[in-house]
This record gives structure tokens, sequence and C-alpha cells, in this order.
């Protein structure tokens, strides 16, 4: 894991997702979220060929690094390993974090979906960096087999977490401050961004937001 990476998990971090419902594509959403400002952004590329993954990837990466923020690849440490970022973000029925081999564990960011307390609290004896817990609010940006956990959870997994916690699901302007008050170090964002018309501006409104005292 590079030096200082989890540090870079902070604020708002964008998904460019590659569902063609979106206005942006990942392209346009890396290079938007990048000039608003973004320390750490993820690649969620659901319908694109491992070879078209992987040249967007390294895209990415180059991109991210000359910004100075990180770049996750969703699902696949193989590609984030050949593409030169620099995470993989893992969810439940993923390859589990304890079968990426060591030598890439020791190279990657990795992070771990959760959606529940208890996998909260199992998480903390598995080899993950960070966490996202959610869906925090209702979403319509990923289908989830959970209902929104809301922000009293949160603020419990955030205690109960022991690492950094990402907070996903549902987050928009208008309650990115609960998730800050809750203790989140980051606040995934799908929709709000790649749904923008002008996704860098709507990138810098969620930071400042964000970054605002809680009740701002």
């Amino acid at each position: 894991m590079r030096p200082g990476a989890q540090a870079k998990l902070a604020g708002i971090y964008p998904l460019a997702d590659d569902d063609p419902r979106w206005r942006n594509d990942p392209r346009t959403v890396v290079q938007a979220a990048l000039a608003g400002g973004a320390t750490a952004l993820q690649l969620r590329l659901k319908h694109t060929s491992d070879r078209e993954t992987l040249e967007l990837c390294r895209w990415a990466a180059e991109q991210a690094h000359e910004a100075g923020a990180l770049l996750i690849v969703n699902d696949r440490f193989d590609l984030a390993d050949l593409s030169g970022a620099d995470g993989v973000h893992l969810g439940q029925e993923d390859l589990p974090p304890e079968r990426i081999p060591s030598d890439l564990r020791r190279r990657l960011l990795v992070g771990l979906s959760t959606h529940t307390l208890e996998q909260v609290r199992e998480s903390r004896d598995r080899p993950a960096d960070y966490i996202a817990f959610g869906p925090v609010f209702e979403t319509t940006s990923k289908e989830s087999e959970y209902s929104a956990r809301g922000v009293d959870a949160l603020a419990q997994a955030v205690r109960m977490a022991q690492r950094p916690l990402v907070a996903i699901g549902g987050i928009t302007e208008a309650n990115l401050s609960q998730v800050r008050a809750a203790g989140a170090c980051a606040a995934a964002v799908i929709s709000a961004i790649t749904n923008a018309a002008d996704p860098a501006e709507a990138t810098r409104r969620l930071s400042a937001k964000f970054a605002s005292p809680p009740g701002e």
C-alpha cells in the first residue's frame, strides 16, 4: 500500500460507473472528479470487457496519479495490479480479501463492502484497509438486497469499524451533512456526479459541503 494512501480516503469519493443510463461516461467522470478536487475515486465497470477495462483503468490511474489522487478498481484485484491502480474494492460476494496474494496485499489498498453491523464487526479481523457501509439511504444506483441502513446505523458502524469507513448509498448534497456528522471519513457518490450537468462543479460543491461543519 502506498504511504499515506488511507489518508486520501477523505471527503467525496466519486464512483465512475459504466451503466449506460448515466449522463456522464466513466472517462468524463474521472476527469471531472479530479478537476473538482477528489483525492480518491473508484471505477465500477460492469458492462465493459476485460480488455477495455484494463485500458480504461490504466488511463484512469495515470490521470489520478498526475492529480495526486488514488484510483480504486471495483472487484478485480488482477486488473487493479496490471493497471497500476492503487487499490481494489471487494463486495461480500467477491473474492475474499484473504485470498489476495500477500505481495499484492502489500501494494494495494483493499476495501470491503459491508451492509450490516455484524459484517462490520467481522471485518475487523479481515485484511481490509478500509470498509464501505451502506446503503445509508434509499438508492437506485445499484440493486441491493439490503434496505436503507440510516444514519444511526452508520454512526454505529463508524464506531465499530476500527479503520476508515466510507459511507455509500443514496448520498446527495441534501443529506451529506448527516453523513459527515455520523463520522464517515468519506462519502461515495454516484448519481449526484454521474448525472450532473457539470460533474466537476458537482464534485467541488459536494466536497465543500462535506468539509463544512455539520449544521451549515
